[in-house]
Formats: structure tokens, C-alpha cells, sequence
């Protein structure tokens, strides 16, 4: 293919050139990939000296605009930059089967380009959502001439607790994924029209799935990995493999500067902050964590859902500038003060005044705030337990007999509304949402998949079981790990328990009802209460401790507001529902009733562990 040049971009010398297009990089196994290089160029001739490369992979197609644009800015400021289809996918040769080629594909391809002759051999890596899990991928190999790794949103550090199950329920977005995935790329009409997702949509009521009778039987690759995912349920060796766990091999990972960065509605908001912790402590290179408000890719938006954060919430320049300056500093050599900067950049939501702002978004606020550590070392974690009437104090619940029994019915599980997720559209959306049902017409940020008549608030339902405080004399932050420890019981031998922590904004008035604004929530699939590697299933009745542990969160509980637990049995579609008959997960074929039942005395005090920041001078 012939050099194209690129107009030059103010304040800098070069011009980008696609030098070459569909370069096939060969793997070991006589897999070739499609990568294509772009170059620097100075009058439409590509400068001979040697520079260093950036690289992409993605299974998204590498021609996409936004990658092209973002390539094309490093090259303009003196980098080569590489971008690359993931095995099987679009102009790659090979069977996609997810995150399972990726750790020695992504090796291969590092070391293969750093042998270019125009190339100073230094390759640093950058990348969203998949493309952070490539990265991930290839640094557990340890190339030697892999430098430095800027993941965004992505590169799971345990498959099995989040990301693709969670805590044994199966996350739905790998469904929506693999749906819009290969819809995209066929070139079949019959196939595309079979999973296009507005018809794929009702599947969703239909689950699960049934192998060889679904609409991703048309792609035997994709409904392959799909339903090993969704049936092989035990954590063992599958979800070992180096292509979906990072702890199980920080050790041997590449010691090379990284920074993690997530977002507190972002899927993958556990992955950045367990990756940050696992390698900071066993590596000596700078690993770095920037946790944003953000929604999963959106680190230059300002609002979550239908709340607003505020201008400083957003990293405008953040896929040119920012990566510029991260690359400039650790390929380069540049210093620009990137390797002096805090370990930890956190935005702490909820200082603002709670107004409906031009766009009829919730107004929250929020700063930034640089820390040293996480948990942060003067967080004083805080039990507050959950009482008879629905209360939620720091004080023990009293003596006697004390729980309330509800009735979850897997045919009516609780729809989602917001939270900490992934690829989840068209179904469903990530972010922060008054926490009311609404009528869903295929657009989840106006209403929400499985709402049904008369559209009452989630609290309203009778398998949601509130704990709030009174109203807050001052404000408080929680800042950290959130970890709830209930005592429950169920009629069923197996069920899910979820747990959900909410900023309740009172009466005002541009939100006369209030806003009831979700922050985190977790869920466990019961016969997974004691380990995560063996199943046991329940004696109907029988009381037993549950450990949930949604993805940590900063905000700002303002005075006047309230702090809300929700206790409940679902959490559809982000998560499959439990049939709670017990049967092997992922082919059941019945559903029943259960009665769970929770707990709140004195000797089974279920509670919240909050982590309570305590003010400090000069702590923005």
C-alpha cells in the first residue's frame, strides 16, 4: 500500500503515514495477525530514526476512526504506532475464542516489532476495556521489550469474582457482547439479522440459553466460549488460565510502569484497584491508579447515568495529551513530571447542591483528591447494623428473635437500575440512576429491561428490604472497600443474595420525591458462601453467614442525606437469576419460589462495614 500522507498538526514536526497496512505478523502456531503501522514522516518521507513503538490490539476492527485518531496523534509527536485485530477477528486469521490466545499472541507481537530495523526496540502498550485486557495479557509473559502499559478499564484480575461471573452469578454483558460482536463483523445477512440485538433482546427473557438453539449457534466459535463460561462454575484452573485472572501471576508479570484506571460505574472498577494493589506491592517500577465517576470508556464525560459530577470530572485530553505525557516520560525518557506525581488520583462525588441541573441530571459534585494508599490509612471502617423497621445504625441491634422474611420469585427478579458495568447497551446501562422502576422502549437510560406497571420505586417491592439512617447530622465520606456480612436463611437449597448502597438526597425542590442514587452493589450465589472452588448447597432453613462484597466507591453523604443498604434476591439483567432449585449452573430448566429470610440481632447482627474518612485539614 502506498505512503498517505497526513496533514501536520500544529506544534508538531511530523506528518503521520500509514507505512504499512495488514502487515501479517506470524505466532508460533502459523497464526498470522493484521497489524497496521504507522510511521512519522516529514514531507511525505518517513524519518530513519529509530524511535519507539505504541501498540494497540483490539477486536473491534483496527480501521475504526476513533483508533486512527488517536494513533495518528502519537506518530505527529515521534512514535511509531501499531495497531492490531486480535486472532480471528476482522483481518485476522485464526478462531476468536475471548481472552483465551491473548497472553501469547500479545508476547509474540511485542517482540516481533521491536526487531523492526526502525525501531529503537522500546514497545509500550495502551488500550480500553479488551484492549486493557491484551495489555494485561502480554505483561503476565514478561516480554523483554515491553516498557510501560496504560490500561483503561480492563485487564481482569479475576474473571470469576467479577467481570465474567461474580461471586458465582454469571454477568449478562458477556452475553450482550457476543451478540453485538458478531453481528458487526458477519458479512452474512442471515446472521446479522439473527443477532441483531434488538431481536437478540428477547432472549434475554428466555434464559438461559440452550445450546445449539439460541441465535449464537450461527457462530459455533462464539456460543462455545459463551457456554463454558456460563456452566463451568467452580473456580479451578479454567478460571486460572492467564487469559481471564491476573492474581494468580503477578509475580511472574512484567516489572514495567503501569497505571490502572477505572471508573466507580465502570465494570471493570475491582479489576483496576485489585490489579494497582496485587502488583504495587511486589513490583518496584511506579504502578499508578486514577479511579474517575465514570461510566465504562467515558473518562472525558462529566455525568454517570442521570447524575452530573461537574467539569472537573471529565479528562478532556485524556486519549491525547494525557497518554502523550504518560509515554513521553517512560519511552522518552521526557521529564515532564509524570514520575513525581501521587500514587492514587481519586474523584470523591457528592459535594454538590443536589440540583436538577440544564439536562435534568441529578447535580452531585465531586472533586479530585491524590492519596498515598488503598484502603486509605486513616479510614476508620465502621459497622452499621441493620435493625427491626428498617433502620441502619452503628449501634448493635438488642436481644431477642429479630428478621424479616421476604419472597423472591426468579420470574420477577429486580430489574437493574445503573451500577458498575460493561458492553451492557442496548439491554441495559451502567451509571448512577434514581432508583425507580420505568417503562423500558429499548433505550435502558430512559427505562429499564424487566420494569413492570405501576413503575413504583425499588423500595416499594416486597423482595427489597431497606436498612437506612436517620438523617445525617454532617456530612460523611466513604471512601474504600465496602464489605456487608448477612446472616440469612432461605427455603430454597440454593439462591443469590445482593446488596446495594445508596445516597438518599431528600425532598427538594427540583426532585420532590427525592433521588435515591445507587453507588455500589455485589451479589453471592449462595452454594459459593464458604468457597469460591467447591460448591455447597444449603439446608432449607438452616441460618448461614453470606459475605457480599461490591466494588469499593468515594462519595460524600451530605448532611440531610441518608445512607441506604437495599437487601434483595436479584439483580436482572446484570446478572442471571438464581432458579433456586440447586440444579448445575447455567442449565437449569425450572424455576421456584424462596423464602429468604434475614437476620438482625444480637446474635446473627447483619451489617454494612462502611469505610469512614475522617475530615483532614487540607484534604483536596
Amino acid at each position: 500500500m502506498k505512503n498517505t500522507p497526513i496533514s501536520v498538526t500544529k506544534n508538531s514536526p511530523y506528518e503521520p503515514v500509514l507505512y504499512k497496512a495488514d502487515v501479517m505478523v506470524p505466532m508460533s502456531d502459523g497464526v498470522k495477525l493484521a497489524s497496521d503501522i504507522y510511521r512519522p514522516a516529514a514531507n511525505g518521507v518517513v524519518i530513519e530514526e529509530k524511535l519507539p513503538i505504541v501498540l494497540q490490539r483490539t477486536p473491534y476492527n483496527k480501521r475504526s476512526k476513533q483508533y486512527v485518531k488517536e494513533l495518528k496523534y502519537l506518530v505527529r509527536r515521534g512514535y511509531i504506532a501499531v495497531i492490531q485485530d486480535c486472532r480471528g477477528r476482522y483481518q485476522s486469521e485464526g478462531s476468536f475464542i475471548k481472552y483465551t490466545n491473548e497472553p501469547k499472541d500479545g508476547y509474540e507481537t511485542i517482540e516481533w516489532l521491536a526487531d523492526l530495523p526502525y525501531t529503537n526496540g522500546n514497545v509500550g502498550t495502551m488500550g480500553l476495556s479488551y484492549g486493557a485486557h491484551v495489555q494485561a495479557c502480554a505483561a503476565k509473559l514478561n516480554p523483554p521489550h515491553l516498557k510501560t502499559s496504560v490500561l483503561n478499564m480492563g485487564g481482569t484480575s479475576n474473571g470469576w469474582d467479577h467481570s465474567i461471573r461474580n461471586h458465582g452469578a454469571f454477568t449478562l454483558k458477556q452475553l450482550t457482547w457476543a451478540f453485538t460482536q458478531v453481528a458487526d463483523e458477519s458479512d452474512n445477512p442471515v446472521v446479522r439479522d439473527m443477532l441483531d440485538i434488538e431481536r437478540a433482546i428477547h432472549w434475554f427473557q428466555a434464559l438461559p440459553l440452550k445450546k445449539g438453539l439460541n441465535p449464537l449457534s450461527a457462530v459455533p466459535n462464539f456460543e462455545a466460549y459463551i457456554f463454558e463460561m456460563m456452566t463451568h462454575s467452580d473456580y479451578d484452573d479454567y478460571w486460572k488460565d492467564m487469559g481471564t485472572n491476573w492474581m494468580e501471576y503477578y509475580d511472574q508479570t512484567s516489572d514495567i510502569p503501569m497505571i490502572h484506571i477505572s471508573g466507580w460505574y465502570d465494570g471493570y472498577c475491582a479489576t483496576a484497584i485489585q490489579n494497582y494493589l496485587g502488583l504495587s506491592r511486589s513490583k518496584t517500577s511506579p504502578i499508578r491508579l486514577l479511579m474517575g465517576p465514570w461510566l465504562h470508556g467515558e473518562n472525558d464525560c462529566t455525568c454517570a447515568g442521570n447524575v452530573e459530577f461537574g467539569p472537573a470530572a471529565a479528562i478532556d485530553d485524556f486519549y491525547t495529551e494525557w497518554h502523550l505525557r504518560w509515554f513521553d516520560h517512560f519511552l522518552k525518557g521526557k521529564k515532564n513530571g509524570v514520575g513525581k506525581e501521587p500514587a492514587i488520583k481519586l474523584f470523591i462525588m457528592g459535594t454538590g447542591d443536589g440540583r436538577k441541573d440544564q439536562n435534568g441530571r441529578l447535580f452531585h459534585g465531586g472533586y479530585w483528591r491524590t492519596e498515598a494508599d488503598w484502603p486509605l490509612p486513616d479510614t476508620r471502617f465502621t459497622n452499621y447494623y441493620f435493625h427491626p423497621g428498617g433502620s441502619l445504625s452503628t449501634e448493635l441491634p438488642g436481644t431477642g428473635d429479630a428478621s424479616t422474611t421476604y419472597t423472591y420469585d426468579p420470574s420477577h427478579p429486580v430489574p437493574t437500575i445503573g451500577g458498575a458495568m460493561a458492553a451492557s447497551l442496548p439491554v441495559f446501562t451502567g451509571g448512577a440512576f434514581d432508583q425507580r422502576e420505568r417503562e423500558f422502549k429499548d433505550d435502558p437510560e430512559k427505562g429499564y429491561f424487566g420494569s413492570r406497571p405501576p413503575y413504583l420505586p425499588l423500595k416499594a417491592r416486597h423482595d427489597v428490604v431497606v436498612f437506612q439512617t436517620k438523617p445525617l447530622p454532617v456530612d460523611v465520606e466513604v471512601t474504600g472497600p465496602i464489605v456487608v456480612k448477612l446472616f440469612a436463611s432461605s427455603s430454597a437449597v440454593d439462591t443469590d443474595f445482593t446488596a446495594k448502597l445508596i445516597d438518599v438526597n431528600p425532598s427538594s425542590k427540583d426532585f420532590p420525591s427525592g433521588f435515591e442514587m445507587n453507588l455500589t452493589d455485589g451479589i453471592l450465589r449462595a452454594r459459593y458462601r464458604n468457597s469460591s472452588e467447591r460448591q455447597t448447597l444449603m439446608n432449607p432453613g438452616e441460618i448461614y453467614e453470606f459475605i457480599i462484597e461490591p466494588f469499593g466507591t468515594a462519595n460524600v453523604f451530605k448532611k440531610g442525606h441518608r445512607i441506604r443498604i437495599d437487601i434483595s434476591s436479584s439483580n436482572f439483567p446484570r446478572f442471571d437469576v438464581n432458579p433456586n432449585t440447586g440444579e448445575p449452573l447455567g442449565m437449569s430448566r425450572r424455576m421456584i419460589k424462596a423464602d429468604n429470610t434475614i437476620f438482625h440481632d444480637t446474635v446473627h447482627p447483619s451489617h454494612v462495614i462502611l469505610p469512614i474518612i475522617p475530615p483532614r485539614v487540607n484534604r483536596k
